[in-house]
């Protein structure tokens, strides 16, 4: 049997439909949890940590939302985008001697050569997505040990002050983020490379037999991904106004972890943008609120990797695989 008929399946047996509602239930009940949990927490409504948590979604959302697309195509995740992050930080700071625009312009283009390359790899070439990221992320940090000698790269130029301030408030980098989520969830609703996306996720062969080109829209998905995570290695290196590869490590953890607490199937198929930010702000306002309650890092991460085994479990529960 299909995937897609045991999709249909779960909708349509009475015990199928028990199980969303009470995965609905669930999440409704931990979110409720955890919004309780925070407004809790001393400090958590300062000025100072609502910055923090702001700062915190910026600059793995940006990841994230391109590993929306991966995930939604069906091949699972990147491992590869938290090089990609390091290495167009890279790219820019280098860069920066030709002028903002120039170098902003050079490192989008870097991330989406370096992922297009892959998705052409398992568009076309059906080559698993795991591997070929893995293959990518070991070019990536020797290509950068031998172009850097290991050594941290400082800007090469002026004009950072454009990717980091405020706004009425709020954080430049926050504010590509929402401009991010917004051009992502627009392509993944009302174009119809979005809808082949999504249709290749859910059903491949289907997707094949139907004549889509699901070669060109896997593609595509990793050219958003890179483009994303390109832009999230611009920010972090105007923050800090230095990079290397360490700069974006961890970052395609923290990213599939979003996408997954979002509601995204690991599947592929079905999920959204949106859905992927509130994914990443649930996990961020848990990081701050443990922060601010004194947990060491390493808990940090331990609690964030359990929520993601028990959003796969609830998964699992819902569509009765």
């Amino acid at each position: 049997m299909t995937r897609s008929a045991l999709n249909v399946g779960a909708r349509l047996s009475p015990l199928g439909g028990h199980r969303r509602h009470l995965v609905l239930i669930v999440r409704l009940v931990a979110g409720a949890s955890i919004a309780a949990f925070a407004l809790a927490t001393p400090g958590f409504t300062s000025p100072l940590s609502i910055n923090a948590l702001l700062n915190a979604i910026s600059f793995i959302g940006c990841v994230a939302v391109g590993m929306t697309f991966i995930t939604i195509t069906g091949n699972i995740m990147s491992l590869c985008l938290g090089a990609t992050v390091s290495a167009s930080a890279l790219i820019f700071l280098a860069s920066l001697s030709v002028g903002v625009p120039g170098a902003f312009t050079l490192a989008i283009l870097f991330g989406i050569a370096v992922s297009a390359a892959q998705g052409m790899a398992v568009g076309y070439f059906r080559a698993h997505p795991i591997l070929v990221s893995i293959a990518a992320l070991s070019l990536l940090m020797g290509g950068a040990a031998l172009a850097t000698g290991g050594q941290r790269i400082y800007p090469a130029g002026t004009g950072l002050q454009v990717f980091r301030g405020r706004v009425i408030g709020i954080p430049v980098e926050a504010l590509y983020l929402f401009a991010t989520v917004v051009i992502g969830q627009f392509i993944l609703s009302w174009t119809g490379i979005g809808r082949v996306m999504v249709m290749v996720g859910s059903n491949p062969r289907a997707a094949i037999a139907a004549g889509l080109r699901t070669g060109s829209a896997v593609t595509t998905a990793y050219v958003i991904a890179g483009a994303c995570s390109a832009l999230a290695g611009v920010l972090l290196a105007s923050r800090y106004s230095s990079g290397d590869m360490e700069l974006g490590a961890g970052y395609d953890y923290s990213a599939i972890a979003a996408v997954l607490v979002g509601g995204t199937s690991i599947q592929g198929g079905a999920g959204s943008v949106v859905r992927t930010l509130l994914g990443v702000l649930v996990i961020a306002i848990i990081e701050v609120v443990l922060l601010l309650r004194g947990f060491s890092q390493q808990l940090q991460y331990l609690i964030t990797g359990v929520i993601v085994l028990v959003v796969i479990m609830l998964h699992t529960i819902s569509y009765g695989r």
